[in-house]
């Protein structure tokens, strides 16, 4: 790994499209820690949880994709995070937001699939399949706590009340998931 951009120009398109997701993935943690601590402000410390959960998810995703470059040998250079939203004028607006970024990051691993597919890198193809995967119960999760949202009416403490009984902690990470570089967080 180094710590210029100039060596990810070696790259072929899936590892430069690898790289990026772990600029995707640790953008997305920061996006989270925002989400938590909006929700944290506002008394809510189970829609806090499970958003402060998904922060150390995402970021055990993009280690994750960090020790497969590592272990491949591929020289990359590790990226920035992008801008994240922290103005919110609603608790509808962050679980959208959420959704919205998991429909995103589906996409995106999909289209990494498809690269490497059309590289012919079998072995990149079946480190997404775990992602892929990961991705259906991600935007399954979020549409739920969206429909849930909505139908509480503005009434947050049912919405508490949900998320405390139906969406317990993650615990222990999930099983068959690739390793990560260092140790792993969720």
């Amino acid at each position: 790994m180094t710590s210029t951009t100039d060596s990810d120009s070696g790259l072929s398109k899936f590892h430069r499209l690898l790289v990026d997701q772990v600029r995707h993935e640790f953008t997305a943690s920061h996006q989270y820690v925002a989400l938590a601590a909006w929700f944290d402000d506002q008394d809510l410390p189970q829609l806090a949880r499970v958003f402060y959960e998904q922060s150390l998810e995402e970021r055990d995703h993009a280690m994750m994709i960090v020790r497969y470059l590592l272990d491949r040998d591929i020289d990359f250079a590790l990226p920035g995070v992008d801008e994240i939203e922290t103005a919110f004028s609603s608790p509808r607006d962050l679980v959208a937001l959420a959704l919205r970024q998991e429909r995103e990051v589906s996409d995106q691993f999909q289209r990494l699939a498809k690269v490497a597919r059309d590289e012919d890198d079998y072995t990149g193809e079946q480190f997404l399949q775990w992602f892929i995967q990961e991705q259906v119960e991600e935007v399954a999760k979020m549409s739920t706590l969206l429909n849930v949202v909505d139908r509480a009416n503005g009434n947050l403490f049912d919405v508490e009340t949900f998320v405390a009984r139906d969406m317990p902690g993650e615990g222990e990470g999930s099983q068959n998931a690739p390793a990560t570089a260092g140790p792993s967080v969720s």
